[in-house]
């Protein structure tokens, strides 16, 4: 859980981690200062889906491969570092 800075995906982590090691839910609850069903939730959708990260993950592109590519060379061209360029 050191490798993100988003708290949701620690606590996930550290849920399972934590039920790995027998604690119960109300003491993982407890530890992480969230509520008991966001620890169920976060515990079966391990269980289901081996998931760790939110679903709110941003959407589909509209760019294709090749405009995302001009899109981020024209921006590194054109972006100034410091405010005072």
């Amino acid at each position: 859980h050191d490798s993100t800075r988003d708290s949701r995906v620690c606590d996930r982590i550290k849920a399972v981690l934590l039920a790995s090691e027998g604690w119960s839910q109300a003491m993982i609850s407890q530890a992480l200062r969230i509520h008991e069903s966001t620890v169920a939730r976060h515990l079966s959708d391990y269980m289901l889906s081996e998931k760790l990260k939110p679903a709110n993950g941003g959407s589909q592109s509209k760019l294709s491969a090749t405009q995302t590519m001009h899109l981020i060379e024209y921006l590194t061209e054109h972006t100034y570092s410091h405010t005072h360029q």
